[in-house]
């Protein structure tokens, strides 16, 4: 069985207020260089086989972090990436409230996307389709994955049969950790959002 740790990038000045997507530029802030350096002990001594990351550079310092504590390579999977908002891409989240084409995307994800953008459902095939490969790749070892909000629910919640609709109900925190384990019988999400790996990964 494989154990993932899905790992949020930590804070940018972004989070909250625009959507950054696959723009480029969008650095850690100092809150967020300082999650980040708090990582490496609040994964205490869970023996980490890789460690896969986002090709964004939020997400590639996050894991950097890492992979400095622990001696690890860190390698760009791009199945990992944000969300493409398209259009929307930059924009303040503030500016988009009344617009219709906002609402309904954030009411029905399952069946809408921004424009010139990709679809939640398509986030989810392509981030999952990734991991799965990252199983037969490392069977019984624990994997480290750095990514995005949206793109780790998306993950979360095809492993936990959660529709696509609903995933503004999990909350994923910058750098706040995730795990999933895949493998023989069922799939078991054994934490979401937490502040550190439980006990009993290792």
């Amino acid at each position: 069985m494989t154990t993932f740790l899905l790992i949020r990038h930590g804070m940018t000045d972004a989070v909250g207020v625009s959507m950054a997507g696959h723009a480029a530029g969008v650095h850690l802030n100092g809150d967020g260089r300082e999650q980040v350096a708090g990582l490496p002990a609040k994964l205490g001594q869970v023996p980490i086989a890789a460690l896969y990351a986002s090709p964004l550079e939020r997400t590639r310092e996050t894991a950097q972090a890492i992979a400095d504590a622990r001696g690890l390579r860190v390698q760009l999977e791009p199945r990992f990436i944000e969300v493409d908002f398209g259009e929307w891409t930059g924009r303040r989240f503030a500016d988009l409230v009344a617009d219709p084409a906002w609402q309904l995307y954030n009411a029905v994800r399952g069946i809408t996307r921004p424009p010139g953008g990709e679809s939640l459902l398509d986030v989810q095939q392509r981030a999952v389709s990734a991991l799965l490969e990252l199983h037969a790749r490392h069977p019984d070892e624990v994997v480290a994955i750095v990514s995005h909000a949206d793109t780790l629910r998306a993950v979360l919640q095809y492993f936990l049969s959660i529709p696509i609709d609903f995933v503004q109900r999990v909350d994923l925190s910058p750098a706040r950790i995730s795990v999933l384990q895949v493998g023989r019988g069922a799939p078991r999400v054994l934490q979401m959002n937490g502040d550190s790996v439980p006990p009993l990964v290792g």
